[in-house]
């Protein structure tokens, strides 16, 4: 009986120990990470556009297409959500990256040289808070692998004119879908 209590009682304790350690040793998430600023409006701004449709399906069509005519392949796709999210692989070599690299290793020094990148774009779409109207939001990103297959850089992309681009072009692309054209 002695022997029963005692290994219930050193079990009670393991356990307690394993869980406090566990909660010390658990990830905190810094409170600046939850705190919106300037540049978080900026990005969203920039990546958002307000379509006067209530047609998520005529959207998610439209910017499938349009994915797909600027060379991505679509990955993810789930309509119900409003998302999908594309790729597209490229070659990442050039002229100035492979003089820097050549300069380097000729006094010695080793710069890993990009070979290949691959561009992402993830677009959600949902419905205006009034009206009837659908927001988009597109974001993309590269991605850069240096010659031996290690991540170099992954960034995401906020060139304006980039945004102001792909937006026209979906503007374009709804009017097509929407007249069957």
């Amino acid at each position: 009986m002695i022997k029963g209590a005692t290994k219930r009682k050193t079990f009670g304790v393991i356990t307690t120990i394993v869980f406090l350690f566990s909660i010390g040793c658990a990830p905190k998430i810094p409170p600046e990470a939850l705190v919106w600023n300037q540049e978080t409006l900026k990005d969203r701004q920039l990546q958002t556009r307000r379509f006067d449709t209530n047609d998520e399906e005529l959207v998610l069509q439209a910017v499938a297409g349009l994915l797909q005519d600027l060379g991505f392949n679509l990955d993810e796709s789930e309509t119900k959500l409003g998302i999908i999210v594309a790729s597209k692989e490229r070659d990442a070599q050039d002229g100035e990256n492979l003089a820097k690299g050549l300069l380097l290793a000729l006094i010695g020094v080793e710069m890993p040289l990009d070979y290949k990148q691959k561009l992402r774009a993830s677009v959600v779409t949902f419905p205006a808070s009034e009206g009837d109207f659908m927001n988009v939001r597109v974001t993309f990103q590269r991605i850069v692998w240096s010659v031996r297959g290690k991540e170099t850089k992954r960034e995401g992309l906020d060139d304006p004119e980039f945004y102001k681009e792909f937006f026209e072009k979906l503007s374009k692309s709804m009017f097509l879908e929407a007249h069957a054209i």
